[in-house]
């Protein structure tokens, strides 16, 4: 496998065959020497098809594994190919090529483990709109992060990450199945690595709708805050 960059982008991604190869040109056009892995979680339409059309690597998981499985196979990808960083970037559009030099300048420094790109610490004129119920779980997360950890994040439910090698080497044995971003923050910071936010530009979903309803969300807040209690008891 021929590699060009010292950075793999990992791009999970379930029935988006309607916006992948938009997205790995977007990531392209910003950063051309990036390598890019998309991990096709099971999809049923066109997605590894299109995928196989561009330069990204490929991996196709027999069955959907959800985001979590999936976000893990691209990390033992990595692992395995000795990239130094990986960054998670979605492909449904939200995520923006422009915005991954910051998060690469920030994690390049050498002081912290984590870089999330956060959507609430841009300007007022870029800042991102969110649902109502999504932004009451946010907080939630937040306020539940903050107890925790006293680590103050504005955007703990982020999936536009990027992380150093040591942390790839702990997320290949155990890494949160199915809503990462809080759960992760709470064993990043169990762990001892040090995690930051930079304000990145996002923008609403083109093609694809978000699968979390109001009545969803209750869940998740409910579910990832028992995962993260567990995580707490768990040994590692």
């Amino acid at each position: 496998m021929a590699q060009r960059s010292d950075t793999l982008v990992i791009i999970p991604a379930y029935n988006e065959g309607d916006s992948i190869q938009n997205v790995i040109r977007d990531i392209r056009d910003s950063v051309p020497d990036l390598d890019i892995l998309v991990v096709n979680d099971g999809s049923y339409d066109n997605t590894s098809r299109l995928a196989r059309e561009t330069d990204a690597f490929v991996v196709d998981l027999p069955i959907n594994l959800g985001i979590g499985g999936a976000v893990q196979t691209g990390y033992l990808f990595a692992l395995q190919y000795d990239y130094e960083y990986a960054m998670q970037f979605d492909a449904d559009e939200q995520h923006q090529g422009s915005e991954i030099a910051a998060l690469l300048e920030r994690i390049k420094k050498g002081d912290v483990d984590v870089v999330i790109g956060s959507r609430f610490i841009v300007d007022e004129a870029n800042a991102f709109r969110s649902t109502f119920a999504r932004r009451i779980g946010i907080l939630f997360y937040s306020k539940l992060i903050y107890i925790i950890t006293r680590q103050r994040l504005t955007d703990p439910t982020s999936g536009f990450t990027v992380i150093n090698r040591k942390v790839m080497e702990r997320f290949v044995r155990y890494f949160p199945e199915d809503h990462p971003p809080p759960e992760t923050i709470v064993l990043l910071n169990r762990w001892a690595f040090k995690i930051a936010e930079v304000p990145a530009v996002m923008q609403q979903r083109r093609s694809s709708s978000s699968s979390i309803t109001p009545i969803g969300s209750v869940y998740f807040m409910v579910k990832v805050t028992l995962a993260i209690l567990i995580d707490l008891l768990r040994k590692f």
